[in-house]
């Protein structure tokens, strides 16, 4: 389908990119995504997809905005303390980007519900969820984008194990919940760390729909706000590996 007038004018720094393109928006205005949780990580990589075209997202969350979030979740404002996540982000994205299908799950998302998404995103803060959407990710073939924050530190990575063969799963890289794992409210987090996390998931999704680059697949890249500095790791398929191992 040929790009309207408008869509032309509203996408034309991507379209001049020679990675993008014009069938790189029109793979975007196609897409869909799944996000899961819509706080520090969720909210900020949806306003940038609504933002870049992306067709249809899917969002789930069951919380309310409090007080607290607001030195990261920027997406939201003290008038909305109380109020449902999932709305007044979905509010925003509408606003930000009217021709992009919201879907609102007011609800927290569990192994048995279905994602509607053709891409995951998991922008939970508990470990629990990351296993259970590692583990349909990878049983119906699709990428899972995923990221993390904690304190100065943050980490993102694509997992694609239901996708190419040999690529690793999240559970490859956590076999297990740390002994040590805590919680985004027991710990703290510097708000900047949780948007450039967010960034860089939202910029992995658009690499994978439009196929521009080269994916963090096999890949963890670790951000280290304190001194400023990021490096990439390599990650291999655990051959032992509950969800993904031969």
């Amino acid at each position: 389908m040929a790009l309207t007038a408008q869509q032309l004018d509203r996408h034309k720094r991507h379209i001049l990119l020679k990675e993008i393109g014009g069938p790189g928006v029109q793979k975007l205005l196609g897409a869909s995504v799944s996000i899961v949780g819509a706080g520090a990580l969720g909210g900020p990589c949806a306003m940038y997809l609504a933002a870049a075209g992306v067709g249809r997202i899917e969002l789930w969350d069951a919380d309310t905005v409090d007080v607290s979030n607001l030195q990261r979740q920027v997406q939201f404002t003290t008038a909305d303390t109380g109020k449902s996540k999932i709305r007044q982000l979905a509010e925003r994205l509408k606003a930000a980007s009217p021709d992009c299908e919201i879907t609102e799950q007011l609800a927290r998302w569990g192994e048995e519900e279905t994602l509607a998404g053709h891409i995951l995103i998991d922008a939970t803060d508990n470990f629990e969820t990351r296993f259970a959407l590692n583990r349909v990710a990878h049983a119906s073939g699709r990428y899972l984008v995923s990221g993390a924050a904690m304190g100065w530190a943050g980490q993102v990575s694509v997992f694609a194990s239901g996708v190419e063969k040999g690529a690793p799963c999240y559970q490859c890289f956590v076999p297990e919940t740390p002994p040590d794992a805590e919680a985004c409210e027991d710990a703290g987090v510097v708000g900047p760390v949780t948007g450039i996390v967010a960034s860089h998931m939202a910029l992995e999704t658009l690499k994978l729909v439009t196929g521009a680059g080269r994916p963090l697949i096999g890949q963890v890249l670790l951000l280290d706000g304190l001194t400023g500095i990021s490096r990439s790791v390599r990650l291999n398929q655990d051959t032992d590996c509950p969800v993904c191992g031969a």
